[in-house]
């Protein structure tokens, strides 16, 4: 067998260990994406929450009304604070257009969900296809990779859905006038809430990834710090691609704080470099 020959065969042997671990991780999603299938209509429900009732963001502004009221009687009368108190609570609906539109989206609920739940044979997957490189101690962080890449996801999007996403909606429907109404897609509401919602998962995932990275030695504080600069221009270069400022800036926030939380990961966490022994001074003769 030639030297070429011998470097071709271990890359066709990491593309077929690949496409194993690839099958296994679609095969564990289908399986979840069919345990949630019958879970769709209460996740639809909690990420209608914003249009059909009051968001924490109403009660804030509600309670500071009030608090105006109370304090300032001439500055609640003059800005006319008590149309919006007094103002009755609307819920606002999906709609949509074509037939088999709730079909297709109970199909993607059911599909991000399903992922979710295969969220520790994902990393396991992972982990298995990196291990052979690894140290036998290395390799024992199966399980703390799994329960932590996992939980970090879950509160990533966790985070979004309580927080972020009633902040956008209340945001959207503050330019409800008489003559403005809104008329919310199905489709347009759903995969705007999804996609924000990977999105903040994986980016929950950041310092965890810089964790084992930076416990191989691979990644380190003083390469990160520097980049802040970069990694605030690349944060603002993928909230950029929303329309809408207030979703720009409740992207491009959370996403450097996840680089900044990555940076004191590593310099609590990281490798230590051994300290190097001086040289021996050369003999005088």
């Amino acid at each position: 067998m030639s030297e070429e020959q011998s470097k071709v065969l271990p890359f066709i042997e990491h593309l077929v260990e690949l496409r194993r671990r690839l099958i296994i991780i679609v095969v564990a999603v289908f399986i979840g994406m069919g345990i949630s299938w019958n879970l769709t209509d209460e996740i639809l429900v909690y990420i209608e929450k914003p249009l059909t009732g009051i968001t924490y963001v109403d009660a804030a502004k509600l309670k500071l009304y009030r608090y105006i009221g109370e304090k300032y009687p001439a500055l609640y009368k003059r800005a006319e604070l008590d149309k919006v108190v007094n103002k009755p609570q609307k819920k606002h609906a999906l709609n949509y257009t074509k037939p088999m539109e709730p079909f297709f989206m109970q199909c993607k609920i059911s599909a991000i969900a399903g992922f979710v739940l295969a969220l520790p044979v994902v990393f396991y997957q992972i982990w298995a296809f990196v291990a052979p490189g690894l140290t036998r101690r290395e390799r024992k962080l199966v399980i703390p990779f799994m329960l932590v890449g996992t939980i970090a996801f879950c509160v990533g999007a966790f985070f979004f859905v309580s927080t972020v996403w009633p902040f956008i909606i209340n945001f959207s429907l503050s330019y409800e006038t008489e003559g403005l109404r809104s008329w919310l897609s199905l489709s347009a509401y759903v995969d705007f809430c999804l996609r924000l919602l990977l999105l903040f998962g994986l980016m929950a995932e950041m310092p965890v990834l810089t964790l084992l990275l930076s416990r191989f030695g691979l990644v380190t504080y003083e390469f990160l710090a520097p980049q802040r600069k970069y990694a605030l221009l690349l944060s603002s270069i993928v909230a950029a691609f929303h329309s809408d400022l207030v979703t720009m800036f409740v992207i491009m926030i959370p996403m450097y704080m996840m680089y900044e939380v990555s940076v004191w990961v590593a310099l609590i966490f990281g490798k230590k470099k051994k300290p190097q022994e001086p040289l021996p001074e050369p003999e005088t003769a």
